[in-house]
């Protein structure tokens, strides 16, 4: 019994774990371990910023069942096989674990929000709350591996999401260039990843229960940095992929505890969602009895320190520093196990920031933020201004040279902006064939470079960035050549040129492997220049057509490989 899991070619679950484990559940744990020897569940998210679920439903050929906590999301059966499919390349869904679906769904982001992800990569999240933004608002989607970063960059765009910053920047640098800027902010923290030893046996061969403590020392402090880009009134979601009270309950705890700002709001229920665990927040939780979800357990863990201590007590174990009632809020967190839900696991914690309104922040502290503000908005524009590099180089200011060094550089910019007028013509030249809505005035071409900005962004151009809104593509002398992220960013009916073919044609496969494909019998006669090619309606890509024949253009690192 439990073969599959606690023993298997990539290791074995650790009996430390089994341990905690079973301190946690009590009576629920033979169900727990039962449920590992489950096969696993498979997931998907539509992206409800290209396509709705009603139209996904009847174009989809795969075998899907609702996810029913997740509005837009839906198990699918692994025969499916739909990363292979052409509407996943068109960024119509993500794959995504079930229960890892319900953060940013639990999340409530509306269009024109200021939305932070602060640990994004691959990006799973990020998209979900991308395609709640429906292009309205700011969306920075941050993490601090270079690399996976670059992840998240390309499943940004894949998405189609027009106004994002992806960042590669540590939390305490956002939080000096962003304090109490964000409404919304989502923290999915980096974990010890308990929840994904079904999905992962190789992960349960590596866990040690020194990880989480290690975890826990990262996650409380991108949790408090996190609070401190939080504007007054906004919400924070905390998630995790791990079961350890070390890393879920004890961090919202210690974030309670150090911002008397911070509260915990009710998660909306779904059968099967267990609440937080109150108990849990203790550090010498691991002493009580198995069943810590239970009601007595903590009550019989007073009770024992007590009469070890030679004291008396009454049933409730009353002591301020042993009572329950101290974390009693915890309960509106949400804990997911994969014997109670379709799911791996998850944790999460809903938070709202105190309005100052209310009286939450004294004067001298609404000062004291008023300050760092106007600080941070200088820094900001001096970076501007002096353009701070992807590597942390900042030019030197006007001030510190030489009349003969500003005379050489007044000169420079004048030419510069005099190229970049030009460039910019060429692209709204090609833009004349593009109908999706856009304000001129966040057009930028650098270097030949063509961005649309974000609304009210520019200031903070000297965060270590990856992509700074919406790339558009390059300018080469008089002629513009449009970028994959622009293709993605478009619906098929805004551009003027279009080529669309069904999944089942083979073409379309040939088109994503980068070949150059015949298209007269679809394309207008005579017909030449850029297209947009789509697969039933939904972008892949750009083409320029010639003769009949479409030469590829499509992203050639995105090109499928099977």
């Amino acid at each position: 019994m439990y073969g599959k899991l606690r023993e298997n070619a990539m290791g074995r679950i650790p009996q430390e774990f089994l341990d905690k484990m079973k301190k946690l559940l009590g009576s629920q744990y033979g169900a727990f371990l039962a449920s590992y020897d489950q096969p696993r569940q498979y997931g998907l998210r539509v992206n409800t910023g290209k396509i709705s679920v009603e139209e996904f439903e009847r174009l989809a050929p795969f075998h899907l069942k609702k996810i029913p906590w997740v509005k837009n999301g839906y198990f699918y059966e692994e025969q499916d096989a739909p990363a292979r499919h052409p509407f996943y390349y068109a960024g119509l869904y993500y794959l995504q674990e079930p229960s890892a679906m319900t953060p940013a769904s639990v999340l409530p982001v509306h269009p024109g929000d200021r939305v932070l992800d602060l640990c994004a990569a691959p990006g799973g999240k990020a998209t979900e709350l991308g395609a709640k933004l429906r292009g309205e608002g700011l969306l920075v989607a941050n993490d601090i591996s270079a690399s996976r970063a670059k992840a998240l960059l390309k499943n940004i765009e894949v998405f189609g999401i027009s106004n994002a910053f992806v960042t590669n920047e540590v939390p305490a640098k956002l939080a000096e260039q962003f304090p109490e800027f964000f409404d919304k902010i989502l923290v999915d923290a980096p974990c010890s990843g308990e929840g994904m030893f079904r999905k992962d046996p190789a992960a349960a061969g590596a866990w040690d229960v020194k990880k989480s403590f290690a975890c826990a020392k990262q996650q409380k402090e991108i949790i408090l940095r996190a609070a401190q880009m939080l504007a007054p009134g906004g919400l924070l979601l905390y998630s995790t992929c791990t079961f350890s009270p070390e890393e879920n309950e004890q961090v919202i705890a210690y974030l309670l505890d150090k911002r008397d700002d911070m509260e915990l709001l009710e998660i909306p229920q779904y059968e099967g969602f267990s609440p937080g665990i109150p108990a849990a927040a203790r550090a010498d939780w691991i002493e009580a009895d198995d069943g810590l979800m239970e009601a007595d357990a903590l009550v019989a863990l007073a009770e024992k320190k007590w009469a070890a201590a030679g004291r008396f007590t009454n049933q409730h174990g009353e002591e301020p520093d042993l009572a329950e009632d101290r974390y009693a809020e915890l309960k509106k967190c949400v804990r997911i196990f994969p014997h109670k839900m379709q799911g791996e696991g998850h944790f999460l914690a809903l938070l709202h920031r105190k309005n100052p309104a209310d009286g939450e922040m004294t004067h001298g502290e609404a000062g004291l933020m008023a300050e760092r503000r106007a600080a941070a908005g200088e820094m900001a524009e001096r970076w501007a201004l002096h353009g701070k590099t992807a590597h942390g180089e900042a030019g030197l200011t006007a001030e510190r040279r030489s009349g003969r060094q500003k005379t050489l550089q007044n000169s420079t910019r004048t030419k510069a902006a005099s190229a970049e007028k030009a460039e910019l013509q060429v692209l709204m030249d090609f833009l004349r064939d593009v109908s999706m809505p856009m304000d001129v005035s966040r057009l930028e071409v650098r270097k030949g470079q063509a961005y649309y900005a974000p609304e009210a962004t520019r200031e903070n151009r000297g965060l270590v960035f990856l992509r700074n809104g919406l790339y558009l593509g390059e300018v080469k002398k008089d002629r513009f050549e449009p970028s994959q992220s622009f293709a993605m960013a478009l619906k098929g009916t805004e551009y003027n040129a279009v080529i669309s073919l069904d999944y089942r044609d083979e073409r379309v496969i040939r088109y994503l492997k980068g070949e150059t494909i015949d298209v007269d019998d679809i394309a207008k006669s005579g017909g030449r220049g850029w297209r947009l090619v789509c697969v039933n309606g939904y972008p892949l890509g750009w083409g320029k057509l010639a003769g009949g024949v479409l030469k590829n253009k499509y992203h050639s690192g995105w090109r499928m490989k099977y």
